[in-house]
């Protein structure tokens, strides 16, 4: 057979990359819309989506996933504590890996990954399997958060980031709550496996719309990833994390909890060292100097301190002194990410007209207001008092957590956006962690001294003091200039 006999002709050719074609002229002509920010914010948003609506399945349903498996609660914990331990481990890299490589291209990955591992989940066999592919499943998806703020930002202009963060936060918390919603009945009267199976769609719809809508990759240049840094941070994050999370079950005197608080010191310490040496460090050390770097950081730490540590203890409040079954339960704490979800976008508005520092602020102090609150419920209270307790948490970190993280990405290079949000992510991370586990040791502690519902109370005002700090951290930030056009 001759060349021109086994050659393809033109009409073969065609009809192989017409898809190709079609792909790129259409993102030609969506890159080209006066509405092209919008565009990517809302398929970045499609694939948070995809990624966080199963994260809370586990929580509520494991004592049914470990019958299922022929296993325990206790063991099949590992499958909540292994993703907290593994974003510790991966978040950073993957920030300053989108920063190096192109943004689209982590978030893709991170999308792609966390589909595979989704439907291996729901494919899982035992205890074991599925602790592998949670913890898999979540350092994959670990890769989208902080992209996704940095394609959310770089489409932004900066004074206008702020309301694309609100809506941002909106499916950072909605997405879990529908989780929860809806998961429920599926996992009571279908299967737990379901849930995970339903995620490989979403998020197969989620990485074609990227494909086609999210503008090309753009690498940071030549830059070695700073590894030797990576390793270092993710050592000292994930020593804390385990101590703390550990601390309640081992004992905080435990050989192990000793070790794991021991090392944050000394692998912090080797991170300011090999920041400083290297010419690519992972996050730049003068970035802590930076009034809009550093501040909004410590507050968000503080404020999600409070807000997660009293997000665990409220059901456990409500079961033991209030005596309310699972799903009277359900419905009376969905008010608080339900407000978060409803409140965030509103704020990202709002905070362009007042300012970021009065919008973070007034979050903060409403999360202050809600940890007194709390701590006054009774027994005797109503639904629609704990609802309303709840409520303003979810508002106060909905109204304060978009023009905190809008500050800290005006404060950053556009070529760091990626590793920005992975140090932001990271630090709520371990706020989130000690407040839980905190909350639960001091509640824990005082619950023979002064009884169980003041125990709770106690416990509460200890997170509104800590809260309260994070107010402070917050008066300092420096509100982004506007023109009174925009503002209005």
């Amino acid at each position: 057979m001759s060349f021109e006999q086994s050659a393809p002709g033109a009409d073969e050719v065609a009809v192989v990359a017409w898809p190709l074609v079609f792909r790129q002229r259409l993102a030609r002509r969506v890159e080209g819309s006066e509405r092209f920010r919008w565009w990517v914010l809302w398929t970045v948003l499609a694939g948070l989506f995809s990624v966080g609506f199963s994260i809370t399945v586990l929580s509520v349903s494991l004592p049914r996933i470990a019958g299922d498996l022929h296993s325990n609660v206790s063991t099949l914990t590992w499958a909540l504590t292994g993703p907290l331990l593994a974003f510790g481990v991966v978040g950073p890299a993957f920030g300053k890996a989108g920063d190096i490589w192109g943004q689209k291209r982590v978030y893709l990955l991170g999308l792609a990954g966390a589909g595979v591992f989704a439907g291996l989940t729901a494919l899982s066999w035992n205890a074991s399997s599925l602790i592998l592919f949670r913890v898999l499943s979540v350092a994959e998806g670990a890769a989208t958060g902080p992209a996704s703020m940095a394609l959310i930002m770089r489409a932004f202009p900066a004074e206008d980031r702020v309301k694309a963060l609100g809506y941002w936060s909106l499916v950072n918390a909605g997405a879990p709550v529908l989780g929860v919603v809806a998961g429920g009945p599926i996992v009571e009267h279908f299967s737990w496996r379901w849930i995970f199976a339903a995620q490989v769609p979403f998020t197969v719809l989620a990485i074609v719309l990227a494909i086609v809508i999210l503008p090309r990759a753009e690498p940071g240049g030549k830059q070695p990833l700073d590894v030797a840094g990576a390793a270092a941070l993710s050592a000292a994050a994930t020593s804390f994390l385990f101590a703390l999370n550990r601390g309640p079950v081992w004992g905080w005197s435990s050989p192990g909890v000793l070790v794991g608080f021991a090392l944050v010191p000394v692998t912090a310490l080797l991170f300011v060292r090999v920041e400083r040496q290297t010419s690519h460090p992972l996050i730049p050390l003068d970035w802590l100097r930076r009034r809009n770097f550093a501040f909004p950081i410590a507050a968000q730490f503080f404020s999600n301190f409070a807000y997660m540590g009293s997000f665990i203890l409220t059901p456990l409040f409500l079961k033991q002194a209030f005596h309310y079954g699972e799903t009277h339960i359900g419905l009376v704490t969905i008010a608080r990410p339900l407000a978060f979800a409803l409140s965030a976008p509103v704020a990202g508005y709002v905070a362009t007209r007042v300012g970021e520092r009065s919008a973070a602020v007034t979050g903060a102090l409403a999360v202050v207001a809600s940890m007194i609150a709390l701590s006054r419920l009774t027994p005797a209270s109503s639904d629609l008092a704990v609802m309303g307790a709840l409520a303003l948490a979810g508002i106060g970190l909905g109204v304060s957590s978009p023009p905190l993280a809008a500050s800290v990405a005006n404060a950053v290079e556009e070529t760091s956006l990626g590793i920005a949000g992975a140090a932001q992510q990271l630090i709520i991370q371990v706020g989130v962690v000690a407040g839980i586990q905190i909350g639960q040791t001091v509640q824990a502690s005082r619950l023979h001294a002064v009884g169980l519902v003041h125990s709770f109370g106690q416990a509460y005002l200890l997170a509104g003091g800590v809260a309260l700090v994070g107010v402070g951290f917050a008066a300092f930030v420096r509100s982004a200039p506007r023109s009174p056009a925009l503002a209005a």
